[in-house]
């Protein structure tokens, strides 16, 4: 009789790009040990990226504050997985696991408890995506490729496709996703609403019908708003009115995605959707963006290998070059 696949707890609360970046690591371990059960622990808006991931077995909340909650009764793992330095959360996986790897942490008791202590990379010395994969290598599990995972179901699919329907007038696109802006704490990323507007400038004067759908939160609603009043009829704003879900299911039907360094970017590299990505040198695209993925152009900022720093404007990634990354994509589209 085969032995019992080894149970993991995967623990990763964080925003949904470094959410999406442990997905190479889960797959890694599914595939070392085939009908293993994987739980998947994340941010309470976050961990719905992992769902319906055909690997994983359960996928369920859990915050730092509440973590102390859990781990005395209920099940037990063979090994779990911690990703960040929050203590509650590795607290609560060495109550509830066997074995415990994470990286190392500024605590040395939590240190000398766990069962692989990783010393973490040296800043941008790694691609993002690598960097969770050396957890699962300290178990001497091999990488299982570095393409981010994302499932859309049949029913979102199904959504989506009736959404576009309702929402958008009649033509033959093309359909583009744009994402102006990342988080409030990481601005220096944004590429300026006006250079956004030229570049949609471009794509109507060579494509007529296009249409943009313009993604994102509520914290960049003013810029959503400015430029919407410069596209007119062009656009459509779903910034703020979706679940994250719903949002991915769309970006599965674009037929290209236009956007700076944030978690959407990762989430459109996840679905496998055409995109340029615009990376600041600060966070490089050499280091961020998608890794094993087809129709894509990195646009790096100008200043990434000469002396470019934190107050590097973004405006110096000009229009002309973003224009002819598109264009090159929807030529192949």
């Amino acid at each position: 009789m085969a032995a019992k696949p080894p149970s993991f707890l995967i623990i990763n609360v964080s925003r949904i790009g470094d959410t999406l970046l442990v997905t190479p690591a889960i797959r890694a371990v599914a595939r070392a040990f085939p009908g293993a059960a994987i739980t998947f622990l994340g941010h309470p808006k976050r961990c719905e990226v992992v769902r319906h991931l055909p690997y994983v077995s359960t996928v369920r909340e859990i915050t730092k504050n509440r973590a102390w909650l859990y781990g005395w009764l209920g099940p037990r793992y063979d090994f779990a997985l911690v990703y960040g330095h929050d203590l509650p959360l590795l607290r609560y996986a060495l109550r509830a696991a066997e074995r415990v790897v994470a990286f190392r942490q500024k605590d040395a008791a939590i240190n000398r408890r766990l069962f692989r202590a990783v010393e973490p990379p040296a800043f941008q010395s790694l691609h993002s995506a690598r960097v969770p994969l050396l957890l699962t290598q300290a178990l001497d599990i091999a990488p299982d490729g570095h393409g981010l995972a994302y499932e859309v179901t049949a029913e979102e699919r199904a959504w989506a496709k009736s959404f576009l329907q309702g929402q958008l007038p009649p033509g033959k696109g093309p359909l583009l996703g744009l994402q102006v802006a990342s988080f409030p704490t990481k601005a220096y990323r944004d590429w300026p609403v006006p250079h956004f507007a030229a570049l949609c400038e471009r794509i109507l004067s060579a494509h007529p019908q296009a249409h943009f759908l313009l993604l994102g939160g509520k914290e960049e609603a003013a810029k959503i708003r400015e430029l919407e009043r410069q596209l007119n009829n062009h656009a459509t704003v779903v910034a703020g009115k979706l679940s994250l879900r719903q949002t991915a299911a769309l970006m599965q039907q674009l037929d290209l995605y236009v956007g700076v360094d944030t978690g959407p970017t990762h989430l459109a590299g996840a679905v496998g959707v055409p995109m340029v990505a615009l990376y600041h040198c600060y966070s490089p695209g050499r280091l961020l963006a998608p890794l094993e993925r087809d129709n894509l152009q990195v646009v790096e900022h100008p200043a990434l290998d000469a002396g470019g720093t934190l107050q590097s404007d973004m405006a110096d990634i000009s229009v002309e070059r973003v224009w002819n990354a598109v264009e090159t994509l929807l030529k192949n589209g």
